[in-house]
């Protein structure tokens, strides 16, 4: 890397269950409006937009070309946008300001998942040949996942309605949170899995601005650095994974340098119970570790912006003088099958 790159703000909508009386640019407006306040930022000082989001949640083809109302007609600004979560539309911005063609950047995803069925809609990303037929659901693959480690003697039931327990109950100081406090466990969803250990449907929406060198000084008393940050995916057939594990998060965490010394503060992107154990185990975090003081994504779980939230959480948390060096994931596709990993750390004190 030959520039030092920094998250410089973040803001989130509310969690809620349902906006029905929103679109996807009245959700968005207020967000936009909320991380550029927070810099002194004009849209026309911002050198590179970029966004995430699904047509298949919006239910139409090139539904993000109605968001950039939100951004604003004039002046013409430079725009890309991914098919993915809104970690995915970073690490993109990322990369153009490594390469020095713009200083500032304006991310941003938002997703409304209530307007279907989100576990349909979600077999979209199946293999279309062998296992999206079969019609398993995002919460039955989920639970294959879960069953997986406890016959491998990883987890039990207990532990993870303990996983999700925890995560509500932190989630209680999250003013955005959708579920907080004391949640019940229930009844099962598809065994092994309860209502308690999966994530629950909302609409929300997310931003951040990324500023390199001395810009990032200039617009945030404490930057959040990134130090690293990296992509990596599984195969596509389940059948040839290992559930148990997860080798592109490893590989994700290598090469962004996680390993290279201790974190004190995880954000991870885990809308299932077991999946957080599996990913503590792939990223090396024990208990000296703070995992989702947030409540993660069993707090709330907005699609396309979940993971862009836990990046903007690991640093607004840098930003706040809580954590020296904070590790951020996400994740996309079926039992963890895409996974970003980023390390940020602030300046000394």
């Amino acid at each position: 890397m030959t520039r030092d790159i920094a998250v410089v703000a973040f803001a989130q909508t509310d969690v809620l269950r349902t906006t029905d009386e929103l679109s996807e640019v009245e959700m968005l407006m207020p967000v936009l409006h909320s991380v550029l306040d927070r810099t002194g930022l004009k849209t026309a000082d911002i050198g590179f937009t970029c966004s995430g989001s699904s047509d298949y949640l919006a239910g139409r083809a090139f539904s993000f070309t109605l968001a950039l109302d939100g951004v604003g007609a004039w002046p013409p600004i430079a725009e890309s946008h991914v098919e993915m979560d809104g970690a995915w539309a970073l690490y993109e911005a990322w990369t153009k300001l490594l390469t020095g063609d713009a200083d500032t950047a304006l991310v941003y995803s938002y997703g409304k998942s209530s307007g279907g069925s989100l576990r349909d809609v979600l077999t979209r990303q199946l293999d279309p040949y062998y296992v999206a037929p079969l019609w398993p659901d995002s919460v039955a693959l989920a639970a294959l996942q879960a069953q997986a480690l406890i016959d491998a003697g990883d987890t039990d039931e207990s532990a993870l309605a303990a996983i999700g327990a925890r995560s509500r109950r932190v989630a209680t100081l999250n003013s955005h949170a959708q579920l907080r406090g004391s949640v019940p466990q229930g009844d099962y969803v598809v065994r092994p899995l309860r209502t308690g250990d999966c994530p629950p449907v909302g609409d929300g929406a997310a931003a951040v601005i990324l500023a390199a060198g001395e810009r990032a000084r200039e617009l945030c008393s404490r930057p959040a650095w990134i130090r690293g940050i990296d992509h990596r995916i599984e195969a596509h057939t389940l059948g040839v994974r290992d559930l148990t594990d997860s080798p592109s998060t490893r590989l994700a965490a290598e090469r962004a340098g996680a390993f290279e010394r201790p974190v004190d503060t995880a954000e991870l992107h885990a809308p299932f119970s077991a999946q957080e154990v599996v990913l503590r185990k792939a990223l090396r975090l024990d208990d000296s570790v703070r995992v989702n003081l947030s409540g993660g994504a069993l707090a709330a779980n907005p699609m396309m912006a979940a993971g862009l939230v836990r990046v903007g959480e690991a640093a607004a948390r840098i930003h706040r003088g809580e954590s020296d060096r904070a590790l951020a994931h996400a994740t996309s596709g079926p039992c963890l099958q895409q996974n970003l990993v980023a390390v940020l750390e602030g300046e000394p004190r």
